[in-house]
């Protein structure tokens, strides 16, 4: 297998999903499960693949119209800052029309607290690159807001519905995004972290890791925290990785976390977990960054015998079958993908795999 040609060919599966605003759908537009819809969260992901392959002009579009969406519900969110909110609606929305940029309002798991650190963590970084990316004083009261409305939820024990948008609890993906959010953050000389904000965050993350919550020993989420975060030492990022494996690695993916009840093939929803593709190429980031050329290489592999119809990652396969659902492609999972087989060129020096 030719990297380079892999790449760019997933990069166009990715491109297809682009709505004219620089939003990225999550899945194909035709979609009947929703998916044409932009997430916060999905974004900040999707948009690495064009990072990693030097599209920036790409980049800076998504995160400008990523801008304009909190420049337009910043009256909600200032709100929020000064009244601590007690309902899932006056929490900051996880997704939007990827045109009218308006919430969606239908009952909804919106309190995602990791996507508004995955924002910030991201904001933080362009900036710091040097793209420009927060240019007028009222981009910066945006970013500025948004981390003081992480302050008035009092993140750090906070419970929201996390990554997989489910029921409440404490996260330790939601909170440890933040805390790399806060942390990138802190190096913008124009931005005020209030005082004990980061720390609050690093003890609870301390307090719950390897664990993701009260219910949930592992759970696929917790990648996050090694890669892209880094928001944990080698010593817990050895033990979510080999929890994981012992617990959720799967033959057509890693399920999320056991008894996931998301498109589960068993009806009583126990043992027949759905695999996630997305699991293969986040491993294989992982195993790349560590240095770790072989299971890096496998997990490459196990990812490209998962593509499905025109050579599209799903978002998912039902257990032991290979059939995947109707989510293909998803932006989420290509765009790991890309950044897999980029991580994989550039560490090994290897044009094929």
């Amino acid at each position: 297998m030719n990297i380079e040609r892999e790449i760019q060919e997933h990069v166009e599966n990715i491109r297809a999903l682009r709505a004219p605003s620089g939003l990225f759908l999550a899945s194909a537009k035709d979609v009947s499960t929703g998916y044409d819809k932009a997430w916060l969260r999905d974004n900040f992901y999707t948009a690495l693949a064009f990072e990693v392959t030097d599209e920036w002009d790409t980049v800076l579009e998504t995160w400008t119209a990523i801008m304009h969406i909190f420049e337009k519900h910043k009256e909600k969110i200032i709100w929020a800052t000064h009244n601590k909110p007690h309902e899932s609606w006056q929490y900051i929305h996880a997704r939007y029309h990827p045109e009218s940029f308006d919430e969606f309002w239908e009952e909804w798991g919106n309190k995602q607290n990791d996507a508004v650190g995955a924002i910030i963590f991201k904001l933080a970084e362009i900036e710091l690159l040097g793209k420009g990316i927060i240019k007028t004083d009222g981009d910066r009261e945006v970013l500025q807001t948004l981390i003081d409305y992480l302050n008035s939820i009092e993140y750090w024990h906070d419970p929201d519905n996390g990554i997989w948008e489910e029921y409440e609890e404490v996260h330790a993906s939601s909170v440890g995004a933040v805390v790399a959010g806060l942390k990138k953050a802190s190096q913008l000389d124009f931005i005020k972290i209030p005082e004990g904000l980061i720390e609050k965050g690093e003890q609870g993350l301390l307090n719950m890791v390897p664990r993701e919550s009260e219910t949930k020993f592992c759970d696929l989420a917790l990648l996050s925290l090694i890669y892209p975060y880094d928001v944990v030492n080698r010593e817990v990022a050895e033990e979510i990785i080999e929890n994981l494996h012992y617990q959720l690695d799967r033959r057509s993916g890693v399920i999320r976390y056991k008894n996931d009840y998301y498109y589960n093939k068993n009806e009583d929803g126990y043992s027949e977990e759905a695999e996630w593709v997305m699991g293969f190429p986040w491993l294989s980031i992982i195993y790349s960054r560590w240095g770790d050329k072989e299971r890096a290489r496998n997990y490459l592999h196990k990812t490209k015998n998962l593509e499905a119809e025109g050579n599209k990652l799903p978002e998912l396969y039902y257990s032991n079958s290979d059939r995947p659902n109707e989510n293909i492609p998803l932006g989420w999972a290509e765009s790991l993908y890309v950044v897999a087989l980029k991580e994989y060129s550039e560490r090994f020096g290897e044009k094929e795999i």
